[in-house]
């Protein structure tokens, strides 16, 4: 098994990984399909199945969607070149994706929202056709988003784990009990061994830089969120806290109101700051999703600005190792919050910031592993029920205490010898069976918890 760094924390666009990200992502892939086809295209038309549809107004779906058929990439967003598109889209019933035919599309005709049963394979599921002149559809094809922005086809899905493709890697482990007899055998640390898995694929030059681009991504996000003022699209009224946090601290440092404990609003604004640009649109990295995006530059901004000794030359080791649990998590269970809730989005997360914490202030293998358990053990049995089907109630502050959580994991952990009770790989089995039990109406459907249980929504 080997999930590339590059494909658990990629460059993207708000509000979310599977809604957002996904969505456009599956459409893109649609459209190379009808080029390899020689039909003669006339309309397109899609629909929106299980969570896509349940929460996919306020996750932006039928915007990504429809930027994705018009050509849109995360990746290469333009917020401005989109809002043109989409009017143009909604004014002439038209669609120009590039390489293709104009083709005739009716967002409130062409894009359904089906609120029947799920599809089998996925809660996000989603059905896109490409017509002929009479209305026939030529071409058809049911995509899944499973989080983090990854996304599969049926038949891929159907098939079973995704194939992995490329050269063979060194350090090739599935479990987290794999990895750690590897590193034992190998003498080698999580992050070595992940570097040279990627480097097997991508080679030095690659993985240095896109690394770099990864953190620079992820502070600049913390930094425009701390500087950003107003109210959050989506009609909730919620007002962005971040810079209004760290002013405070700011104007406390130094004075009898400063108190140890402080620490952790430090780390809330950082990890609020993504988690609101995340919710207003903004670029984000997946971290391992966007919905959980602020949990581990959170941890990296505490561990730089606030410990001793700390510099970014180890940000690369961080974030390797980091990938290297959330590789795991991903593989054995999930990272979809419409598949298992919000202990596989946040609890992820924390498990993958705890890890890269506990690597660069020195632990072992063992204490590493240790501390991606405690944090993943303690986000058990989390639901998943945005307010209105929004990213940001309970979801943004729900970082801020995920990072929380992560740096008291690796604490613990470094405390220890990495002996433990409970194995990384029975939590993470258990957080599959717990995501399986849950009900449905707690999994991304804004259909029970928080959603339904306070005034107004």
């Amino acid at each position: 098994m080997f999930l590339s760094v590059f494909e658990m924390f990629k460059v993207g666009i708000g509000p979310s990984s599977s809604h957002t990200m996904g969505p456009m992502v599956a459409a893109a892939r649609f459209l190379d399909r009808m080029r390899a086809e020689p039909f003669r295209y006339a309309g397109l038309r899609g629909s929106l199945h299980g969570s896509l549809a349940f929460t996919g107004v306020g996750h932006a779906t039928d915007r990504a969607t429809i930027l994705g058929l018009a050509g849109f990439l995360p990746e290469t967003y333009d917020h401005d070149r989109a809002e043109a598109t989409l009017a143009q889209i909604r004014e002439s019933h038209t669609i120009a994706p590039p390489g293709l035919p104009e083709m005739k599309f009716n967002p409130k005709e062409d894009l359904i929202f089906d609120f029947g049963p799920n599809l089998p394979g996925h809660a996000n599921g989603m059905i896109l056709m490409a017509t002929d002149a009479q209305g026939d559809v030529l071409l058809q094809e049911t995509y899944y988003s499973i989080g983090g922005g990854f996304v599969m086809t049926e038949a891929e899905l159907a098939a079973g784990k995704a194939s992995d493709e490329g050269p063979p890697v060194p350090y090739p482990f599935k479990t987290a009990a794999e990895m750690l007899d590897m590193a034992e055998r190998s003498g080698k640390t999580i992050a070595e061994m992940k570097r040279a898995n990627e480097i097997a694929r991508r080679g030095h030059e690659g993985l240095r830089t896109g690394i770099a681009r990864i953190w620079q991504a992820m502070n600049d996000c913390i930094e425009r969120g701390l500087e950003a003022e107003g109210t959050l699209p989506g009609g909730l009224g919620v007002k962005r806290r971040a810079k209004g946090i760290r002013d405070a601290l700011l104007a406390e440092r130094g004075t009898n109101l400063t108190a140890p404990h402080k620490i952790n609003d430090w780390m809330s604004a950082y990890a609020m700051a993504v988690n609101e640009e995340n919710a207003a649109g903004g670029q984000v990295v997946t971290a391992p999703t966007n919905g959980a995006a602020g949990v581990v530059p959170a941890v990296i901004r505490y561990w730089l600005d606030h410990v001793p000794g700390a510099h970014e030359g180890q940000v690369e080791e961080f974030l390797l190792t980091a990938a290297a649990i959330g590789g795991l998590v991903k593989f054995n269970a999930s990272i979809s919050g419409a598949e298992a809730g919000c202990q596989a989005e946040v609890g992820s997360a924390a498990a993958m910031a705890a890890a890269g914490l506990c690597a660069v202030l020195g632990g072992t293998a063992q204490q590493i592993e240790n501390a991606a358990e405690i944090a993943l053990e303690h986000h058990l049995g989390m639901t998943c029920d945005p307010v209105r089907g929004l990213v940001q109630v309970p979801c943004i502050e729900r970082n801020g205490l995920g990072a929380i959580k992560a740096v008291s994991a690796a604490s613990l952990a470094l405390r220890g010898d990495g002996t433990h009770f409970v194995p990384l790989d029975a939590c993470i089995e258990t957080m599959r069976q717990t995501g399986h039990d849950m009900s449905e109406k707690y999994k991304e459907t804004s259909l029970g918890g928080l959603a339904v249980n306070i005034p107004n929504c």
